[in-house]
Formats: structure tokens, sequence, C-alpha cells
């Protein structure tokens, strides 16, 4: 177990397991729309040199896919284009999906692993234990868990002593 600490932990953390996935070159990233969503373009953005094929599952429907792209001064993008995540080397499992608020069971993320590539390489991305709290972690194939923790959240006013 390796330990990185705020956003530049995870972005790198997330690089590292790619790297070692290094004749991968499709990766889908699936994750809650909205909450995920801008997690997904951050660790697309850290992996951005590796020349991958990625495509983003909104709320793991596989038939949503969307087509993700590198735009020149903005960083990656999920766009509206249709994408195919079929035969993805790499499923990314987002922790929103986890959350009960997204009504997405481990039969509903183990039956869209076995249909986009049984053979895939499966990363958990989330927060806060999301995934060991659910039983994700002994229930679907993860080969690697990236967890993070945003904790504490602080928000300082200007009448705060800075």
């Amino acid at each position: 177990m390796r330990s990185y600490k705020g956003i530049n932990g995870l972005i790198t953390a997330f690089a590292e397991v790619i790297n070692g996935f290094s004749s991968k070159k499709k990766v889908a990233f699936a994750g809650s729309v909205g909450v995920c969503t801008p997690f997904v373009e951050l660790l697309a953005y850290g992996v951005r040199k590796k020349g991958l094929d990625m495509v983003f599952i909104p709320d793991a429907i596989i038939e949503k896919t969307k087509t993700m792209r590198l735009i020149e001064d903005i960083g990656y993008q999920v766009t509206e284009d249709k994408g195919n995540a079929e035969g993805s080397d790499i499923i990314v499992v987002l922790g929103g999906l986890a959350m009960p608020f997204a009504k997405k069971t481990i039969k509903d993320i183990n039956d869209m692993i076995n249909r986009i590539n049984p053979d895939a390489k499966v990363i958990g991305v989330g927060f806060m234990k999301i995934f060991e709290r659910e039983g994700w972690i002994k229930n679907i194939g993860f080969d690697v868990v990236i967890d993070s923790t945003l904790d504490p959240v602080k928000v300082i006013t200007k009448d705060d002593e800075l």
C-alpha cells in the first residue's frame, strides 16, 4: 500500500496504476453523472500523454457511453459524441456509483464489466472508503482501489482570521 496527499497525489496514484498496465490502450470510466464527471476528466488529464482511447459511461449505462477528448487549452472533456466502451482494457469504476443515491448494485457493476470485457483490469477510484463501506471491495473484482479523503473541508470567509 502506498500513500499520497491531495489532488496531485490522487492524479499521481492513478497515473502510476495506469503505467503499471503499460500494454493497455483503451480506458472506460464509469461514474455518476455530474458527481464523477469532473474527477474522470481530471484523471484522464493526468494520463494524457499515454495516447489512450478514453470513454465515459454515465451512470454505468453502456448504451449512453460518451467519447472523451483532449481539448487544447482546456483539458480532457467528456463530449456529446457517442462512444464505444466495448473491449476496453481498463475499466475505472468511480465511487459515486457506490453511493446510495446512484441506486447501482454490485450486480449492475459486475454485469457492466462483463459486457465490456471480462478480462479488463478494474480500478476503483473513490473517496472516504465508499467501496469498503458499501461492500464493493470484496464483491467486485478490483485489481486496484485508489481511496482518497477530503477531510477536513474548510470554508474561510473574509471575516475569518487567515
